[in-house]
């Protein structure tokens, strides 16, 4: 296909390309083609992938690398009878497309259209919503024991990429499958590597080999006759298991109670046609090990699968494009923050859940190598990993999205926490993300975070403020977290090293009648919309502690208080506000401005923010009509 070279004609489709691929509308159709015209259609579907992200933005290399295996899946399983569930799910665009939402890819991860992940409410092939990685196998299970205790006769399928492998919960799912007597098949998505020389024909044909009936009828056997001979059956499975390792690296997911199938070349559909056609007939927990390349088909995407993991539209012609002049994000503000201190002091010590790229850390990985610690999927022990160093006096810095530090909220509590370890938390993506939505917002850590004795939480309203923070927490001696937005940071960070008065707010502008408590980088639309009303602003900057003297300054002053937030009213900033105002025994009329008791879908995060009220005409709006009720 010209799309895979870079040669596409950018300014419209050519229906001509994917005469096969528009004929595909359900799995139904796919299955009724002949084996020998999928090679057209995985062609076909990689343009057509190619085409779709270019002009929405969103995730490409790991899509493009899963064409085939999801040709051969829809191929060979009685979809959505048989259960897939896609684990991360920025590898499912080809399932989409070929699942009846062809079309709607022109509006993917934009508001009213299609998620970017899985979502059991969009369609009935979407088994299982994921966002957030490493829970495939434990639903897969669910669904295969679900099926076995109704008599259901199904196959229930985890597709789980590498680096989700780097999980615990993973492992977890797999130990207490190996010990059920249920049909599950965990693919293993290996793409972090290439196909080296031993993923060829031989190994190709063994996993054939290994997944046939033959085989698997004489291995069970000679089971049931070597079982009478008492330490003989252990040698000899001891003796397969020797041989199998030789090619395969299959001791491991044997030992949790899988038959190992693998690995086997995941763009070769004569590879996978036959060997999953044998898997469907075994019984028990199969394991097969799948080797596909990011980007496939796609060369600037082969050559930098990082910078096309989730590029915006851009012309596949020309490949992505250097902004000149482009502001900073608050990730690159962190990251050469960390950088500076880094230089600084020997003790500081930078560690990422798998999330180098997105949080800002590049540099500091490059020039900082031997105290930068990339711990992969595996919040959980990111926590009490840097828990551990604080014990031994460095002073660790956990840059991790705020949806992600979720997942080790009980390292959290009992690590960090009660043994009030003085570990910096810099928490990324804190509010609306944009397309990658509900999964991904950070609408609930000042909820889950002001609640943990001995931490600070702190709110930036803009680039310098951020930098200030991040040394005020690094400084402070007990647990801190900085919360900042994704995209564009605001105003300029000054390079100067300066600790910020813990607890403490400050007025921007004074006005009459109502107050506007502004958390974060809601103060600019909140500065704005103040302009209308003639309200006083300050800027809280601590969520917690919080500035009960300004809090009383304001109550005593103000006819009315506002607070505003990005983040659910709900246990958030302002209901902290609330519990001062209570404290202080001070009667306030209070309206509580922020996200609703709802989750956010995916958009452009301004129109979300206009359509939530917390824009400054929203904001605005919300004050007079308070105003006018008394």
């Amino acid at each position: 296909m010209t799309a895979i070279t870079g040669e596409l004609a950018h300014e419209g489709y050519n229906p001509s390309m994917y005469e096969l691929l528009k004929t595909i509308d359900d799995p139904t159709q796919l299955r009724a083609l002949e084996r020998k015209q999928l090679r057209q259609l995985a062609d076909e579907l990689r343009a057509y992938v190619l085409e779709s992200v270019s002009r929405t933005g969103g995730h490409l290399s790991s899509n493009l690398g899963t064409v085939e295996l999801t040709i051969a899946l829809h191929y060979i399983f009685d979809t959505p009878h048989d259960r897939i569930v896609w684990d991360v799910g920025h590898q499912t665009y080809p399932h989409k497309i070929l699942t009846g939402r062809r079309e709607a890819m022109a509006r993917l991860r934009t508001m009213g259209g299609i998620s970017g992940f899985p979502r059991r409410s969009e369609s009935k092939y979407d088994t299982f919503g994921t966002a957030h990685s490493s829970t495939s196998i434990s639903a897969a299970l669910g669904m295969a024991v679900a099926s076995k205790l109704t008599g259901e006769e199904r196959r229930c399928i985890a597709v789980i990429g590498d680096g989700a492998m780097s999980a615990g919960m993973a492992y977890e799912a797999m130990n207490n499958a190996g010990a059920m007597n249920v049909d599950l098949l965990v693919i293993l998505n290996d793409n972090e590597m290439s196909i080296s020389p031993p993923v060829g024909a031989l190994t190709n044909y063994l996993a054939k080999l290994l997944s046939g009936r033959i085989y698997s009828t004489a291995r069970r056997a000679s089971e049931h006759l070597l079982k009478r001979v008492p330490g003989v059956w252990e040698l000899a499975r001891r003796a397969e298991e020797h041989m199998k390792g030789m090619v395969t690296p299959s001791t491991l997911f044997e030992e949790f109670g899988f038959n190992y199938l693998g690995p086997i070349d995941g763009h070769d559909l004569d590879a996978l046609i036959p060997t999953l056609t044998n898997i469907k007939k075994l019984k028990g927990p199969q394991f097969l090990h799948v080797i596909t390349r990011k980007g496939q088909g796609y060369k600037l995407a082969e050559d930098d699968p990082i910078a096309y993991h989730g590029p915006g539209k851009f012309n596949p012609a020309e490949g992505l494009k250097i902004v000149p002049g482009a502001k900073p994000t608050y990730s690159q503000i962190f990251g050469d923050w960390l950088c500076d201190v880094a230089a600084r002091d020997p003790r500081v010590v930078g560690i990422t859940p798998a999330m180098r790229e997105g949080s800002g850390m590049v540099k500091y990985s490059e020039l900082f190598p031997d105290r930068y610690f990339d711990v992969g999927i595996a919040e959980q022990h990111a926590v009490t990993f840097a828990a551990g160093l604080a014990c031994e006096g460095m002073k660790p810095v956990l840059a991790i999205y705020s949806t992600f530090l979720q997942r080790g909220y009980d390292q959290l509590i009992h690590d960090v926490a009660i043994q009030n370890l003085p570990v910096l938390f810099a928490l990324d993506r804190g509010g609306l993300v944009g397309g990658d939505g509900a999964t991904h917002n950070g609408a609930f850590d000042y909820a889950y975070l002001r609640t943990l004795p001995n931490l600070a939480v702190m709110a930036p309203s803009d680039a310098d403020e951020c930098r200030q923070m991040l040394y005020t927490g690094l400084m402070l001696g007990s647990p801190a977290a900085v919360r900042y937005p994704r995209g564009a940071a605001l105003g300029e960070a000054s390079k100067e090293m300066k600790s910020l008065a813990v607890g403490k707010g400050e007025v921007r502008r004074r006005g009459q009648h109502v107050a506007i408590l502004a958390f974060g980088a809601l103060l600019k639309p909140a500065l704005e919309a103040a302009e209308s009303v003639d309200a006083t602003v300050a800027n809280m900057r601590f969520v917690k502690p919080l500035d009960l003297e300004l809090v009383r300054e304001l109550a005593a002053s103000h006819e009315l208080l506002v607070t505003v937030e990005e983040h659910q009213v709900m246990g958030g900033a302002g209901s902290a506000v609330c519990e001062a105002l209570a404290d202080l025994r001070l009667e306030k009329r209070v309206l509580l401005l922020g996200l609703p008791d709802r989750f956010i879908d995916h958009g452009d995060p301004a129109r979300l923010l206009a359509s939530v009220g917390l824009d400054a005409a929203g904001i605005a709006q919300s004050i007079r009509r308070a105003l006018e009720q008394g």
